[in-house]
């Protein structure tokens, strides 16, 4: 067979990341790649669920070496209690992948015709809508990198007819005979009665699929400005004008705005909860839903998606010497000295720079009358909720001297041009 469609897919000047199993469909691709003399190295995802696992990364191996290809064996840890092994191991095996990507190179991997036609079966059995039943797109941008799959018009018929015809060797994974697993089930025993009654069921379900893909495209590219209008600079998104909408309408930009956040497609039920629970709930409550590893929360009529970040209210760090930048806990960035702006009164003998990440109590701001109760200056300052414990809080001894770029008490302001300004640098 001709694999003259990958020359309009794959260019002579690119540089490729093989993602290389050592299965039929790898094999030719990897074949091909060579004879067309691309540029071209190749992943081994080593997952250690098998038995024969170490095996085959030695086939993996010895192949690249024979056709003078770099190879590199990535070990993995696969926990399959949460998600099961087989969504577990592509997310370990995607993760390892996309992390040894150089700066200007691509991923191929080697998912063929049949291969598409299992994912939309897989997503009618879940109830997916469109962007599910899309299945694989042939090419996606993940991050600076493309990721490709140049096989999708491929049969596994075909694989194997060529790697007959140019006499290939290729590992049999004995864990594809096993039906307890969905897409074996379909493997084994379903799609081949669909194509000895309907022969070209595959084809037609990757049509089907990608039909599905274009309207996506289209609803993407019809909902872009409006839901750059809804989202500010943190993610968060403004939920009054979706309340206006048709519920189909509300619900695809809800699912645009969650991938712009890296989750997960939501159920349509799941959609209704975000809805009737967050959006429709009292403006005092603090609703919260969990999807997954990530909870969505509301706050003052915006919806934040959040990954999970642990309270810090226990933490406590003394700043010895201001000619130092500090490093704060849990990835929050550094606190650094400003000599040149008089913000905070320097401490006096006996006084130690002291950060914590609690506060309670009632407190007088530099340049107000009267005092206000600590929940009330961060509702004033929109802080949400689950933020007010993840920000460093500049204490002298026991005494509350200000929150970076956020306010000054009065006990901490500075009276003369010998102060300091405290300056939080957050990580992006």
């Amino acid at each position: 067979m001709s694999f003259s469609h990958l020359a309009s897919l794959l260019t002579p000047d690119a540089s490729y990341v093989l993602a290389f199993s050592g299965g039929l469909d790898s094999t030719v691709l990897l074949h091909q790649l060579v004879s067309q003399q691309l540029r071209v190295r190749a992943l081994h995802v080593h997952h250690g669920l098998s038995p024969n696992a170490d095996s085959w990364a030695t086939h993996c191996m010895g192949i690249c070496h024979q056709w003078h290809v770099s190879c590199e064996v990535l070990r993995v840890q696969v926990d399959g209690q949460v998600k099961g092994i087989e969504a577990a191991a592509r997310e370990a095996r995607y993760q390892a992948l996309f992390q040894q990507l150089q700066p200007g190179e691509h991923l191929l991997t080697a998912q063929h015709l049949d291969d598409q036609c299992e994912t939309l079966l897989l997503a009618l059995k879940r109830g997916s809508g469109p962007a599910g039943l899309a299945a694989m797109p042939e090419q996606r941008q993940v991050g600076a990198h493309l990721h490709l799959r140049p096989l999708l018009d491929v049969s596994r018929q075909q694989l194997e007819a060529y790697a007959a015809e140019h006499q290939l060797s290729w590992i049999e994974d004995e864990s594809n005979a096993d039906v307890r697993y969905d897409r074996n089930f379909l493997r084994q025993q379903i799609l081949p009665l669909l194509q000895t009654r309907w022969p070209h069921f595959s084809a037609a379900s990757a049509r089907s699929a990608a039909l599905c893909g274009e309207q996506e495209q289209l609803l993407d590219e019809l909902l872009a400005e409006l839901l750059t209008q809804l989202v500010d600079e943190r993610g968060a998104l403004s939920f009054p004008a979706l309340l206006t909408m048709s519920e189909p309408k509300r619900h695809a930009l809800l699912r645009r705005w969650i991938a712009l956040q890296g989750g997960t497609m939501p159920s349509r039920e799941a959609l209704k909860r975000i809805t009737d629970e967050v959006m429709h709930s009292r403006e005092d409550a603090n609703p919260c839903l969990s999807f997954g590893p990530f909870t969505l929360r509301r706050y003052r009529q915006q919806l934040f998606w959040l990954t999970p970040q642990p309270s810090l209210s226990q933490h406590l760090l003394t700043w010895h010497d201001r000619r130092q930048a500090l490093l704060l806990p849990d990835g929050l960035g550094t606190l650094q000295s400003n000599a040149e702006i008089a913000c905070l009164r320097q401490p006096i003998e006996g006084e130690s720079i002291n950060i914590r990440f609690q506060a309670q109590g009632y407190y007088h701001l530099q340049g107000r009358a009267g005092g206000r109760d600590m929940k009330k200056l961060w509702q004033e300052f929109g802080v949400p909720p689950w933020q007010r414990e993840r920000i460093p809080l500049i204490y002298y001894n026991q005494t509350l001297i200000s929150a970076p770029g956020i306010f000054v008490t009065r006990e901490g302001a500075a009276s003369d041009e010998q102060g300091w300004q405290a300056v939080w640098l957050q990580q992006q």
